[in-house]
Formats: structure tokens, C-alpha cells, sequence
């Protein structure tokens, strides 16, 4: 090989890496959602944010997680708070709201519309979402499903899964929540690595 086609070799190996790597961008997840998302009890390395995106990485993805979870909220304060705690970076989002609306008995169909406002906004920002429910009293598949979204629930029997108060989940529920949850933001996550 001459010279010339030597350093014409090197530099199209360049721009083939430079075009490889250009392609693996950082797929930017927001998790958001109440304190189930936010981590309350646990230490926020044992939060599902944290783990799912040590998980992720492992699998290699390149992806950042923002843990935008926050005690106490429900659909409303969600809805208020929207745009701020997604941002614009944001490629995929998971959703994870209801349980402070029973709690607080904010009516289920108010519950579900601010549900089904939230997805809606998102998929309109051509943001992923994979929507979280908590079995038949939160069931939202038929929300997620309206948008074009992926769902799951998350469903763990008290005891020894569980926080020192009992509802909350602690770092080994968490794992086998992210777990469960795994198959459904890969799916996500290779949506938007295809665009």
C-alpha cells in the first residue's frame, strides 16, 4: 500500500469512528414520578433511578438518568411542575403517579385525566414514556395504550421488599423492580437510538 492510500485508509477509518460514536449519543431518561421514584427511605444510589441507570450502563447503553421523583406529589402537582422537572433534554420518560391521589382522595377521574394530560404532553414532545401502575385501583395500560406508550406495574407483597414503613421500597425491592421494569425501557431506549 503507497502512502497516499495509506493516509486515505486512516482517514476514512476516522470518519467512520467519528460517525460510530456520533451515533451512540447519550439517551436522556427522566424518571418522574412521587416518592416511590424519588427514593424515600433509601439512600439515593439504592433508588430505581439510579439503579436501572447503573443497569443500563452494564448492558452498554450509554444513558443518563435524572431522578426527578418528588415526595408527596400527585397528578396536579405533576401537571404543574411538568415542564421544569422533564426539561428538554429528555428522550424517554417514565411516569409513576396515583398513589397520593387515593391517598388523598383526589376523585379517580381527575386522577386520570391529569394522567392522561401529562402522557399526552410528552408524546407530543416525541418524548418515550413507559407509564407505571400499581395493580386494579391504578391500572392505567388504557392511557398508555391511547398514546402510543408502554406500561407496567409495579407489584411487590409487603415484608421484606419493603422500607422500614412498610409501603415504601427498599434497595433489593428496587432491584428486582428495575428488574421487571428492564425489558420495557431497553425497548424505549432502542426507539429513540433509532431515530
Amino acid at each position: 500500500m503507497t502512502l497516499p492510500q495509506i493516509v486515505l485508509s486512516a482517514s476514512i477509518a476516522l470518519l467512520l469512528a467519528g460517525a460510530s460514536h456520533a451515533s451512540a449519543r447519550t439517551i436522556h431518561i427522566v424518571a418522574f414520578g412521587d416518592s416511590s421514584t424519588a427514593g424515600y427511605l433509601v439512600a439515593s444510589r439504592d433508588a430505581y433511578p439510579a439503579q436501572l441507570q447503573h443497569t443500563l450502563r452494564k448492558r452498554g447503553y450509554n444513558v443518563a438518568i435524572k431522578n426527578a421523583g418528588l415526595s408527596g406529589d400527585t397528578t396536579e402537582g405533576a401537571l404543574r411542575r411538568l415542564d421544569s422537572a422533564i426539561g428538554r433534554r429528555a428522550d424517554v420518560a417514565i411516569v409513576e403517579f396515583g398513589t397520593n391521589d387515593l391517598r388523598l382522595g383526589v376523585p379517580p377521574e381527575r386522577m386520570r385525566t391529569n394522567l392522561d394530560e401529562i402522557v399526552r404532553n410528552l408524546r407530543s414532545r416525541s418524548i418515550e414514556v413507559l407509564v407505571i401502575g400499581f395493580g386494579p385501583p391504578l391500572d392505567f395500560s388504557d392511557i398508555a395504550r391511547a398514546h402510543g406508550a408502554l406500561y407496567t406495574r409495579w407489584e411487590l407483597p409487603p415484608g421484606k421488599y419493603r422500607a422500614r414503613d412498610g409501603n415504601h421500597y427498599n434497595a433489593v425491592g428496587y432491584s428486582i423492580l428495575v428488574a421487571h421494569m428492564l425489558a420495557e425501557v431497553e425497548a424505549l431506549v432502542n426507539r429513540v437510538a433509532r431515530r
